[in-house]
Formats: C-alpha cells, sequence, structure tokens
C-alpha cells in the first residue's frame, strides 16, 4: 500500500555559512524535525566565481550526524583532529560528530582557482543517547561506490539501507533508508518505505523542485512522480529514536544541560581547533 502524503511543504530560502544560499527544507515553522532527521538544506546551486571561497568555514558540532551528498562540484573537508577529506561530484560524506570537534566544509581547490558549478544536499540525523557521545568518526563514499539500479519509470542510487536489490556503503547507528531517485517524464518510482519508519521525499529537479513530501504511516512504500518533464528527489527514511531533543546551534543533545556543556567545551577549546591552513 501507497503511503499518502501527510504535509507538502516549499523549502525556505536563506544564506548559511560564508554566504552560500540554500534552500531550507527544515527546521521551518511548518515542520520542526521528522525524527530522527533533524535539518535538510539544499545548497546552490550556485556558479563561484574564481576565488570565491563560499563555504562552511570552522564550526563546532556534538551529539548528531551529518551527511554532505554533492549533485555537483567539490568540497574539501578539515577538521580538529588533523583529518582531512574530499568530495566530488555523486558522492557524499557521513560525518558521526559524536561526542564533538571542530570541522570545515569548503569549495574544493580547483573550484577555488577556476570558479564552477556548486550544488549539493545537507542533512543532519540525531544520534541515539546512547552514541551521543561516541568518537567522531567519517564515512567517505566516492560516487562509484554507490549503487545505481534500474527500476521502473526510472533510476536509483541507494547510498544507505536496502531498496531495490540493492545495499548502500553508508553505516548507519539507527535504520535509515537514503535514495536518490530519477523520475522519468508522466511516470512514477515506487520506494520502499515501512510504515513504522518516518518518512520524507525532497525534490531537487523537475516540476516540485525545492518541495518537500512528509508521508503519513498509511503504507509501506512512497511513489515519486516525473511529472511533466521527469524529476529527482531524495527519498528517505528513519526509524524514530522518540527520545527527548535538546538544540542549539550546532549542537544537538537531550537535556538543555548538555547543551550548555557542549557550549562550554567548545569555548575552552576541549574540541580542539583546525590547524591554520587545514
Amino acid at each position: 500500500m501507497t503511503r499518502s502524503i501527510e504535509r507538502h511543504l516549499r523549502a525556505q530560502y536563506v544564506l548559511e555559512g560564508a554566504g552560500v544560499p540554500v534552500h531550507r527544507a527544515f527546521p521551518t515553522a511548518g515542520l520542526d524535525q521528522l525524527d530522527p532527521f533533524l535539518l535538510l538544506d539544499h545548497m546552490g546551486p550556485m556558479e563561484l566565481a574564481p576565488g570565491d571561497a563560499r563555504g562552511f568555514p570552522d564550526h563546532p558540532h556534538r551529539g548528531f550526524e551529518t551527511v554532505t551528498y554533492m549533485l555537483e562540484g567539490e568540497f574539501d573537508h578539515a577538521d580538529s583532529a588533523g583529518n582531512r577529506g574530499h568530495i566530488e561530484t555523486g558522492g557524499a560524506q557521513w560525518m558521526t560528530a559524536g561526542a564533538g570537534l571542530v570541522h570545515s566544509e569548503m569549495p574544493a581547490r580547483r573550484l577555488l582557482e577556476e570558479g564552477g558549478h556548486l550544488e549539493g544536499i545537507q542533512l543532519w540525523v540525531n544520534l541515539p543517547r546512547a552514541a551521543k557521545r561516541v568518537p567522531p568518526r567519517y564515512q567517505e563514499v566516492a560516487a562509484a561506490e554507490i549503487p545505481v539500479v534500474d527500476v521502473p519509470g526510472g533510476q536509483a542510487r541507494v547510498l544507505s539501507g536496502e531498496a531495490f536489490g540493492a545495499h548502500g556503503p553508508a553505516s548507519t547507528h539507527s535504520p535509515i533508508l537514503f535514495v536518490h531517485v530519477s523520475v522519468e517524464p508522466d511516470a512514477t518510482v515506487t520506494v520502499p518505505s515501512p510504515r513504522e519508519q518516518n518518512a520524507f521525499a525532497f525534490f531537487v529537479r523537475g516540476d516540485q523542485a525545492d518541495t518537500l513530501h512528509a508521508y503519513a504511516a498509511d503504507g509501506d512504500d512512497v511513489e515519486v512522480a516525473g511529472g511533466s518533464s521527469g524529476s529527482e528527489a531524495l527519498v528517505l527514511s528513519g526509524a524514530p529514536l522518540r527520545e527527548p531533543v535538546a538544540r542549539a546551534g550546532p549542537f544537538v543533545m537531550n537535556t538543555r544541560e548538555e547543551i550548555l556543556e557542549a557550549f562550554d567545551d567548545y569555548e575552552a577549546g576541549r574540541l580542539g581547533r583546525i590547524a591554520a591552513g587545514g
């Protein structure tokens, strides 16, 4: 049975980081979160001129995971533990902030020198209470590692979870399905979505670009329509944690006291600093 659409929301335009334009699906006045999902931003699309360093300079995180999925362009990563990373078109970084760190995501050197197109997705996934203090961890997933499946009506890339006989390469602390579907004009793609999980589809291409469909718990799959010109959407579902959420800026914990502790730790330098040139 196909799940019905419970909410249909238009993403809101905001500026983040060093002046990066994003379309924010949530949190907004219409939807605060969709447990275990905390935030969804569609970054860009934007054209960078040579020397244009719009990205996300040094900032801290604790208590959740950030997922950066590049639709086009390249990002370089650096953090307070000395880690370095690089994400290219079609690839992703699944970062578990856990106990906390300071990191940055900026356009890659080639984009800084030559300019070019930049577009991506930023997703925040809450961690269960038992995992909020785990050591930070990175999963860098190259585009070639993400399985691509031809399905009736289009194509699907499976980043995490299982769908269409494929298993996504990213491992998660709670069950998360992350599928990028491309739908042909006037067709539909049906994606499995267990009714006990919260689910949404966010359109990045097509007639409904930058809109979000949140689904009711009345079926076990969702249908994504291609519309008149075809569409692309991210379909996600996750097992709700059903735990208290205390959040402030870059920290997501279970209590206000834990949030205050996170700010104290950051201001005292206990989350570290990114070395110059990092």
